[in-house]
């Protein structure tokens, strides 16, 4: 039996019967292609076998085709005799080698496939909820930050933080609908991307901002810890990892440490 080798996928064994399989074959070599593995169902495969020295002028047409079982294979009981072996050009220090040409055949199964006669592009929600942060249609409350001030919507905020749900929902009644909502702890471009966040999901683009995406990212791992946002944490300690080097290993660790993300 020869050492194991793959095609198409499957594994391989060529054997080599030196006094054929039977009485009837004893003058002969037989030898044959073995699937030495274990499959479901039957591999369907074309093979041809001749001397590895043969020289083929035309392409090897493969007319051989059989259905190939675990463990179990085809090929020829009466290859040839040993007696025209004995006498061939291709036994050299009495051995030879042979080729094994192999094609595996795939069958292929037609299925109905619905047609879809309409594309539906991508969700363009957020697009929205950024016109709508924009705009300040609708919106019902004002937060001064820094002198500057922003319209937001209470239900987007409580629905996006616990902090601002806890803030907008329960320690303000309806009444103060009409009130400010001072922030001391952020800079108004700091605020003004956690808002973008809470609205779109999305980092914001630092490509028109005085701050690069490093320095935001430092801004808003605090907003979000102060304001309970998991993913937008995540997002930036992700953003910090890209920017750590001799410089900023300092300030990055420390406020890992002081958001109870330290390693």
């Amino acid at each position: 039996m020869s050492t194991q080798f793959t095609v198409g996928g499957h594994r391989w064994r060529l054997k080599y019967c030196p006094n054929g399989v039977d009485k009837g074959t004893a003058d002969y070599i037989g030898i044959y292609l073995i699937l030495d593995e274990t499959v479901a169902k039957s591999v369907k495969a074309q093979y041809q076998f001749r001397f590895a020295d043969e020289v083929v002028e035309d392409p090897v047409k493969l007319d051989e085709k059989d259905s190939f079982d675990s463990h179990r294979g085809w090929g020829y009981s009466m290859f040839l005799t040993r007696e025209e072996l004995e006498g061939s050009e291709h036994l050299k220090n009495d051995s030879f080698a042979v080729r094994c040409d192999i094609i595996l055949i795939n069958e292929f199964r037609t299925e109905d496939t619905p047609q879809s006669f309409v594309e539906v592009p991508p969700s363009d929600m957020h697009q929205h909820l950024a016109d709508l942060l924009q705009t300040g249609r609708g919106a019902d409350v004002v937060f001064n930050v820094g002198g500057t001030m922003f319209t937001a919507h209470r239900w987007m905020l409580a629905a996006r933080s616990p902090v601002f749900n806890a803030e907008l929902f329960g320690m303000m009644k309806e009444s103060d609908n009409g009130r400010v909502v001072h922030i001391h702890d952020l800079k108004p471009r700091v605020f003004k991307a956690l808002l973008f966040f809470i609205y779109t999901d999305m980092f914001p683009d630092m490509t028109e901002e005085e701050d690069d995406d490093a320095t935001m990212a430092q801004h808003l791992l605090v907003a979000a810890d102060r304001y309970g946002m998991e993913r937008l944490k995540l997002i930036s300690e992700e953003k910090l990892c890209k920017y750590i080097d001799v410089d900023s290993v300092a300030t990055i660790l420390t406020l890992a440490e002081q958001h109870h993300h330290g390693s």
